[in-house]
């Protein structure tokens, strides 16, 4: 039956009233982790670490969203999104927002000190330990931490210290003799890399003492500096000392450097990450006891602007410090163990190409193991039969078994080909390392694709083997990166093929990214961003054309973000034409569910929880069968439409394919981990209905990879 679309409403036009701010929808995820942070059902310390991790996500956020709107009022741009917010209003509207999540994290920081004290683990005062303990840490302030030190002066003659990013300092004010004139002093904090945050008494006062205690106790390592300052200025009066923490601008502008020589890419990023640390201040934190003058001597020596932020903390500035207390030894204040199952399909006991011959397998991390992916590589390193590998690497952790399986490749003269992303925010250095080793032992190693702002994000290897029947080409592509470490953390999918159109796509596309085929064309891969935001395009309105002719449509995309203009008014447009639309999306979205008219058939779901949901998958209903599931690297953001190299691959096996609509199906019923965007522009946390079945999409996935027996 045809329907008479005349009267379909046109796409509306996205303004305030539809369209949500970006930077506010962060802060509106952060606070859907800090929840978790305070559910009682969630094992003590595991709340300590969720606390953590948003005070880290804070710092980030500072130092990328809000340093750039700063740079822009600086700049006098006034030019708002559709949100409608200048830059200067956003900056004010961040700064309400921004004040009340803190103030809420600091209020649930307090309740989880409490309750660890009441577990046996506390964070104490100096001024609260006896004297015997005091003269203890005393003699470990002396051997371990004083040596370190070097407090820096600022006077008439020397100019204030640079204050580093993410540096935790002590800022001290001195009087010598009766002078009136009191003088300032700075001292780092060696923490993080040279000393633990948090002193841990029972280790000390037992190295220190041979005092045992039974308590699990911690001392902040400034409270410990800052009542041993007499050590540091003999024959100075300590007038007054207060901690304070500063974040700088940590963005790097690469699309500023596309005049640079590309030919010296390393050059370009090291100098990046070097000028990062001396970008302009942003936030400064501050005890809120710190006197008037203590803060006004910060401010003038920082030269902080009037917009920088200065938030007053109540407790021990830098939260993110607290994974070192999350990570005590209190197994029972933590979640059980979880070892990811082992692939049924994949077995260590037979050649891993020879199985993936015989079938397409898809895995499921963390659930599953990422044991086959480490395998995948490290064959192919020692497979005779293997002549080439390649691979996009764009954040691999310190200690990568992947880049040791593709270092071993090279002594066994394989062929080797890496594009190595050293774009990737704040893995610069770690990528420059491995680029480096890489090189150094022949591999070929390739920075980006023409211009130097286009990161490459693609998740996705190629082995080439030598079989009876001539060369047969294996691939990996996933949605996560090739890191042994988040494997354990992140939810994502991996897909491992040998189909021949794939695998000629995937060979085409390194040919892309190592050499010069800017008019490269594709079969079933969709490679942003040449193609990927047509074909996305196409496919919703192919379902969009579905709606108008009375057949069922329905779309499902699960994303970390949805942000990008045009891809929103066409979910919109869909959902006026009748398209059912589910959208996963854990972190920021922009789009705005529930409007009469506009968006009432879209609904908006994250899914917080032990694992961070990662996955990219889009389900178009009645597309084509080899386009109805497609998974990949790519959100729906501007960046990775326009702005990155992304694979978005189909799922051609029908089997395949119905695991992971699953996945989807169980993840859409969850009424345990999972928050809904209303229509008001807040989350409410789905709440189970009497007589509904507790359905926690993150605990059956770890009982079953691809959850319950039923589609969506």
């Amino acid at each position: 039956m045809t329907t008479d679309t005349t009267q379909t409403p046109s796409p509306p036009e996205l303004t305030p009233d539809n369209f949500i701010n970006r930077e506010l929808s962060t802060i509106a995820f952060q606070r859907r982790v800090l929840a978790q942070a305070a559910k009682a059902d969630v094992p003590l310390l595991e709340r300590v670490k969720y606390a953590a991790i948003v005070g880290n996500n804070l710092d980030e956020f500072f130092m990328v969203r809000v340093a750039s709107y700063l740079q822009k009022v600086q700049l006098g741009i006034t030019s708002a999104r559709p949100d409608g917010y200048t830059p200067s209003q956003l900056l004010e509207r961040i700064r309400v927002d921004a004040d009340k999540l803190i103030s809420d994290h600091r209020r649930i920081l307090k309740d989880l000190l409490g309750e660890l004290e009441a577990e046996g683990i506390s964070i104490v005062a100096y001024n609260d330990l006896s004297d015997e303990e005091k003269h203890i840490l005393q003699a470990y302030f002396r051997e371990a931490i004083y040596p370190v030190l070097t407090p820096l002066a600022a006077d008439h003659a020397r100019p204030f210290p640079f204050i580093s990013n993410l540096s935790l300092n002590l800022g001290v004010l001195l009087r010598r003799n009766v002078d009136p004139e009191l003088d300032f002093a700075r001292i780092k904090i060696p923490v993080r890399d040279v000393l633990p945050r948090l002193v841990n008494l029972q280790d000390v006062l037992f190295d220190y003492g041979g005092v045992e205690i039974e308590t699990m106790r911690f001392v902040w390592i400034e409270d410990l500096i800052m009542n041993n300052l007499d050590y540091l200025f003999p024959g100075m009066d300590i007038v007054e000392a207060f901690p304070f923490r500063v974040l700088r601008n940590a963005d790097i502008d690469y699309e500023q450097e596309q005049d640079e020589d590309l030919r010296d890419v390393m050059s370009v990023i090291e100098q990046g990450v070097r000028e990062r640390r001396f970008g302009s201040v942003v936030r400064i934190s501050v005890p809120d006891d710190i006197s008037d003058r203590m803060l006004t001597r910060l401010k003038i020596g920082l030269e902080l602007h009037n917009r920088a932020f200065v938030y007053r903390i109540k407790g021990a500035l830098g939260s993110s410090d607290l994974f070192e207390l999350a990570g005590v030894k209190r197994y029972d204040l933590q979640y059980e163990p979880f070892v990811p199952r082992n692939v049924e399909l994949l077995s260590r006991e037979f050649n891993i190409f020879d199985q993936i011959a015989q079938r397409d397998v898809v895995v499921h991390h963390p659930y599953e193991s990422f044991t086959p992916v480490e395998d995948f590589f490290r064959t192919a390193a020692k497979d005779p039969k293997v002549l080439a590998i390649k691979a996009t690497l764009y954040r691999v952790g310190k200690n990568s078994p992947i880049v040791e399986a593709l270092l071993d490749a090279r002594d066994n003269d394989k062929q080797v080909t890496v594009l190595v992303e050293l774009k990737a925010r704040f893995d610069e250095e770690n990528n420059l390392t491995w680029a480096r080793a890489l090189e150094d032992k022949g591999v070929h190693v390739v920075y980006g694709v023409e211009e130097l702002a286009v990161k490459t994000h693609a998740k996705i290897s190629l082995v080439v083997r030598r079989e009876k029947n001539g060369v047969r080409r294996y691939l990996h592509l996933g949605t996560g990166n090739y890191n042994a470490s988040t494997a354990r953390l992140y939810g994502d999918f991996g897909l491992f093929t040998c189909h021949d159109v794939l695998a000629d796509d995937a060979t085409r596309l390194f040919n892309r990214l190592t050499g010069y085929a800017p008019e490269t064309s594709y079969t079933k891969l969709l490679v942003a961003p040449d193609y990927l935001f047509d074909t996305l395009y196409s496919l919703i309105d192919n379902e969009i054309q579905a709606a108008k002719e009375g057949r069922e449509a329905r779309l499902i995309f699960k994303m970390n973000q949805l942000e990008e203009d045009l891809m929103i008014q066409k979910l919109y447009e869909a959902s006026q034409a009748g398209v059912k639309i589910d959208l996963l999306v854990r972190g920021h979205c922009c789009l705005l569910p529930g409007i009469p008219g506009v968006s009432d058939n879209i609904r908006v779901v994250s899914i917080i929880g032990r694992f961070l949901e990662h996955a990219r998958a889009y389900y178009f209903r009645n597309a084509p069968d080899e386009q109805q599931l497609l998974l990949g690297s790519a959100d729906l953001m501007r960046r990775n439409l326009y702005n990155r190299v992304e694979v978005v691959f189909p799922i051609l096996n029908q089997t395949i394919r119905m695991k992971i609509l699953r996945t989807l199906a169980t993840q859409l019923l969850d009424n345990q981990g999972a928050w809904e965007l209303q229509s008001d522009r807040t989350y409410k946390e789905v709440e189970r209905q009497e007589g509904d079945t507790p359905i926690d999409s993150q605990k059956i996935f770890t009982e079953n990879s691809f959850g319950l027996d039923l589609l969506p």
